[in-house]
């Protein structure tokens, strides 16, 4: 159970720790406060009592935790934590933040979002290039993540560009998606890293205008599941003597769509997962970049 609470995470066993206690310690603080307060309300009825007891503790836990969370050092966990629970009970609305006013300019520019769950170095990679060449009129206008703990969000606030972080629910929605999408006038969906399969709502209103980049060469190795190192093992495991990357356009399955660029590196005996996923990502950053620029050009 750990285990899984540590992967959901995405934290290391000392934080797991430390997140627990924090549970602990703010719900038997919320519990104390509850019972002190519940006097001063002089209901003798229990059924009531008992409603207003439930009413009063739902209202002081949030803060319970947040103020515990501060002492073990995870109020940014926590944080993030609560506000996803707000998003996923309604309590808590998508900020629409409105998008930049670009100034005034002969050619109009072509805006790009980015959507990734883990590091973000494909993303920010891809900034990286765009900032580089100016002249190509070319902007990471959105970044998307359904991860409150993924390097994007970081990425985000340090390159001043609006995040949308956005709950696995209300993903597969499409709704809030498709809104960002259009409130920002963008003109390519970019998946770099990102692990949610993208709705057909979303695929339907952009057709052509959402492509993924896979660190193999599929049809091998793609589906749900194979992303990362799983992907890296399976091309070892196999005997493979090439691996590469694919990027294609996406459908409604995982890993489908029709192909755009397939670019190779040879598998030495010597591989590890790890040197084999070095190999593959220096062919990412060179290529995704390029295709975007030559896709919107």
């Amino acid at each position: 159970m750990l285990d899984k609470l540590q992967k959901k995470w995405k934290v290391n066993g000392v934080q797991l720790a430390l997140i627990l206690c924090t549970f602990a310690i703010g719900g038997s603080l919320t519990g104390y406060i509850g019972r002190k307060l519940m006097p001063f309300f002089g209901i003798e009825s229990k059924i009531l009592w008992l409603v207003v007891y439930i009413l009063l503790i739902t209202i002081i836990w949030p803060m319970a935790v947040v103020v515990v969370s501060v002492f073990f050092g995870q109020y940014k966990f926590f944080s993030a934590y609560l506000k996803k629970m707000g998003l996923r009970m309604g309590l808590v609305k998508h900020p629409m933040v409105p998008p930049p006013v670009p100034a005034k300019k002969e050619e109009p520019m072509k805006s790009i979002a980015i959507m990734a769950s883990g590091k973000g170095s494909n993303a920010q990679n891809i900034i990286d290039y765009f900032h580089s060449q100016t002249e190509k009129r070319i902007m990471v206008g959105l970044l998307i993540s359904n991860n409150p703990m993924a390097g994007l969000n970081a990425i985000a606030e340090k390159e001043h560009i609006p995040l949308l972080s956005i709950s696995k629910e209300s993903f597969a929605g499409g709704k809030i998606l498709v809104e960002y999408l259009k409130n920002y006038n963008i003109d390519l969906i970019v998946l770099a890293g990102f692990l949610l399969k993208v709705p057909a709502s979303v695929i339907h209103f952009f057709p052509d205008k959402i492509i993924n980049i896979h660190p193999a060469l599929l049809p091998l190795h793609g589906g749900k599941g194979m992303y990362g190192h799983h992907v890296h093992e399976a091309v070892l495991n196999k005997k493979e003597t090439q691996s590469g990357i694919t990027i294609h356009y996406v459908d409604e399955a995982y890993d489908h769509g029709r192909f755009i660029l397939q670019i190779t590196c040879p598998v030495l005996e010597t591989d590890t997962p790890e040197l084999l996923a070095q190999r593959v990502k220096q062919l990412e950053h060179e290529h995704y970049p390029k295709t975007i620029e030559q896709l919107l050009q």
